[in-house]
């Protein structure tokens, strides 16, 4: 599903990848966004962009550029090292003997031809390689492979086509190519778009990973309909029918109109980096099946593999969420990577928030507290005329409510000492309190004089 250009030389050069690993997510929050990494998934192999700051200003234009970039550059190096792989320098110590791998791969029940031969050996090897890619994708296969085959069940398409995303975007949700495509499937906007995805400044549902394992299935299908065989399907998933057509000419122009038959047929006829996709998905599905036999380690999960939605019907930050139910930031991106800016827009329509199965029903008991924020956290995509009669007299209450009390210190005392970078309006969140009660608490007339060390005194209900 990526795009590729034509080089002066005649050949193609991948449009690029991204990866947008974040791993255990410890790990993530201690690291460094200058080592050229992703966001999402363990970041052993690949590196880590860590997601720092949180609200709108997060997401200012140079920072945006910045992590676009290190995201790109990071895929990169996952391409050249996983599917566009340097045959001629790969590492054979270690190989077990052909006929281990050929009978392994013929002991698999699969409608997807898996042939045996000394390229896909060779990736093999690098896909079976330990602390590679693939004992990250054994880690996140626990929550992103149930939804696939969920959906590749009731489209009546083989299993094995849950690998797909593994080469496409090492299962990063956010993953971004060169060429802009874009999510665990790499779609182009165009043909996302064409599939029913959501696709604008707030939504990217390229990254969503229901709904675009839903086009993907839909594409896939019509695919197989256009070629009949599932090694021309995948080849054509990634380089385009377009490009597959071409080969499939220029096979029958060098063999007498004979026409292609397999992906195999066509090898020495398509874009170079197209002749390692299917090689890079039978290593992966072998790797995939034995790991066990090549000890493998599949890493932790970076969040929950079990989880709950929520339907949400008004405008909401994620950080309304995060502050109210204590939930890492990193946590409701990872599982909702849909949401660029961490704004889920739901004026015209309802949208789903996935949780932790945990905090499902912790939102529920304490939406009233989360949707009392939004004036803090979505000042800049709400105004007067974006509420509801109704939102707007929970609003007017609720402000009424505090003011009323703001004097008067009810709830359990509490005493708070300022840290470095507080800001009134990040503590009055954590302990779901407003920012004139804090003021009128501690005398605080004016907000900016608030200083490192200062005891604030807090009266939490």
């Amino acid at each position: 599903m990526r795009k590729f250009r034509l080089t002066t030389d005649g050949g193609y050069r991948w449009g690029g990848l991204s990866l947008c690993l974040f791993g255990a997510m410890l790990a993530l929050l201690a690291a460094s966004p200058l080592r050229g990494r992703a966001q999402t998934g363990d970041t052993r192999a690949f590196g880590r962009l860590a997601l720092r700051g949180t609200g709108a200003s997060t997401y200012d234009s140079l920072l945006a550029n910045f992590k676009h970039r290190n995201i790109v550059e990071s895929y990169d190096k996952f391409v050249n090292e996983f599917i566009d792989v340097d045959l001629d320098h790969v590492d054979m110590r270690g190989a077990l003997p052909d006929e281990v791998y050929a009978e392994r791969l013929k002991m698999m029940a699969t409608e997807v031809q898996l042939p045996y031969n000394d390229i896909v050996k060779k990736y093999i090897l690098t896909y079976t390689r330990r602390g590679g890619t693939m004992e990250r994708v054994l880690g996140l296969a626990q929550y992103y492979f149930p939804i696939f085959e969920e959906a590749l069940y009731r489209y009546k398409l083989p299993m094995e086509l849950k690998m797909l995303p593994v080469i496409e975007s090492a299962l990063v949700p956010r993953a971004q190519s060169r060429a802009a495509a874009v999510g665990l499937w790499q779609f182009m906007l165009r043909t996302g778009k064409a599939y029913g995805l959501e696709i604008n400044t707030f939504v990217d549902e390229r990254s969503d990973p229901v709904k675009s394992t839903e086009a993907a299935c839909r594409y896939l299908k019509d695919m197989y309909r256009m070629y009949g065989d599932w090694t021309l399907v995948i080849a054509a998933y990634n380089c385009g029918p377009g490009n597959v057509n071409k080969a499939m000419e220029r096979f029958r122009t060098a063999h007498g109109g004979r026409n292609a038959a397999t992906y195999w047929d066509l090898y020495e006829y398509l874009p170079r980096e197209t002749r390692g996709y299917i090689p890079a998905f039978i290593a992966a599905t072998y790797a995939y099946t034995y790991y066990k036999a090549h000890n493998l380690r599949p890493t932790v999960p970076w969040h929950p593999v079990a989880t709950d939605t929520v339907q949400i019907d008004r405008m909401l930050h994620l950080e309304q969420v995060a502050s109210t139910l204590d939930i890492p930031i990193e946590v409701l991106r990872g599982l909702n990577p849909q949401y660029i800016i961490d704004v889920v827009p739901a004026k015209a329509q309802p949208y789903t928030l996935t949780l932790p199965q945990e905090y499902a029903s912790s939102f529920v008991r304490n939406s009233r507290s989360i949707y009392g924020k939004d004036t803090l956290y979505l000042a800049k995509y709400l105004n007067i005329s974006n509420l509801s009669d109704e939102q707007l007299t929970a609003t007017t209450s609720r402000n009424q409510s505090a003011a009323s009390s703001g004097s008067r210190g009810s709830g359990t005392k509490i005493t708070y000492k300022v840290k470095s970078g507080d800001i009134l309006g990040r503590i009055a969140a954590k302990y779901n309190v407003t920012v004139s009660q804090l003021m009128s608490w501690n005398n605080i007339k004016n907000a900016k004089t608030l200083r490192p060390g200062q005891t604030l005194v807090i009266y939490r209900k």
